[in-house]
């Protein structure tokens, strides 16, 4: 969902992609994985707290439990647009865990210390901001986590189909032992203490990342797809009814590209479009 963009070199080391150390593509991993621990611990175990502790019916809990989940993956269209045109990936990233570190935080607090008859307002406040720190943090991980890789260089380029090979392992192993772990602990201890060790997570997984913040390969935002798709649209509407005259000159507009760019092969004139 990114547009092609401009590497951005952060440090001298920029040239030598030996120096940059493992564990700065590592914590990529590590903070989707956090990430994926909290969702699916928490969406395995709602429809039981929303039945149980908030008394809500069958058919009212699992209307919560989808509607929270489809608009959760909304938002990273959102998320996408606002990484690819305004602040990057880093800082869609950066931005979206903290906003999901709050939601959790908010949500532990919802079953615990807040009063009885207050609990549901702020647990639902919680669970929709999570879904919107969802929408940042989705689209831009995996694409962060390719960037630190220098496809020029061969051990690199051959070390990038590996390192995802085991991303794929490990979050769906990280899934799998949150969904176990919530249920355990809110059996024999708290639903507080589940969502507690989802939030400690997050927090263990944000510090991580931010450890390599100068070290990281950044790219600079040059415009989402989207606006290009609407811009198509956009033409076309105001072009519908003109007839091509003067060697179609004043009927095709074609944008600007970004210095260093390169323009793909143009596609041939036809008389349907």
């Amino acid at each position: 969902m990114d547009a092609p963009v401009t590497p951005v070199a952060i440090d001298n080391d920029h040239q030598n992609p030996s120096k940059h150390l493992p564990s700065q593509k590592n914590t990529s991993k590590v903070v989707e994985m956090a990430e994926r621990f909290a969702f699916y611990g928490l969406a395995g175990n709602l429809i039981t707290y929303l039945t149980n502790n908030l008394g809500q019916p069958m058919a009212a809990a699992a209307k919560n439990v989808n509607t929270w989940v489809g608009v959760s993956a909304i938002f990273p269209i959102l998320g996408a647009f606002v990484a690819d045109s305004y602040l990057g990936r880093f800082k869609t990233i950066l931005a979206s865990s903290s906003i999901y570190f709050l939601g959790m935080v908010l949500l532990s607090f919802s079953v615990s210390v807040i009063p009885t008859h207050s609990r549901k307002p702020l647990f639902f406040t919680a669970l929709y901001i999570l879904a919107i720190g969802e929408g940042g943090h989705k689209p831009c991980v995996q694409t962060f986590a390719a960037d630190q890789f220098d496809e020029n260089n061969p051990e690199e380029k051959a070390a990038k189909s590996s390192f995802f090979n085991w991303w794929y392992l490990g979050i769906v192993t990280g899934a799998s032992v949150a969904i176990v772990v919530v249920i355990y602990l809110q059996d024999n201890v708290s639903w507080a203490a589940g969502f507690g060790v989802l939030a400690g997570s997050l927090a263990v997984a944000l510090a991580l990342f931010l450890i390599g913040m100068k070290r990281y390969r950044k790219q600079r935002p040059t415009g989402s797809p989207f606006t290009t798709v609407a811009q198509v649209f956009v033409a076309a509407a105001g072009k519908w009814r003109l007839t091509e005259s003067h060697g179609s000159r004043g009927i095709c507009c074609e944008d600007d590209r970004v210095p260093g760019q390169t323009m793909g092969p143009k596609l041939a004139r036809t008389n349907q479009f």
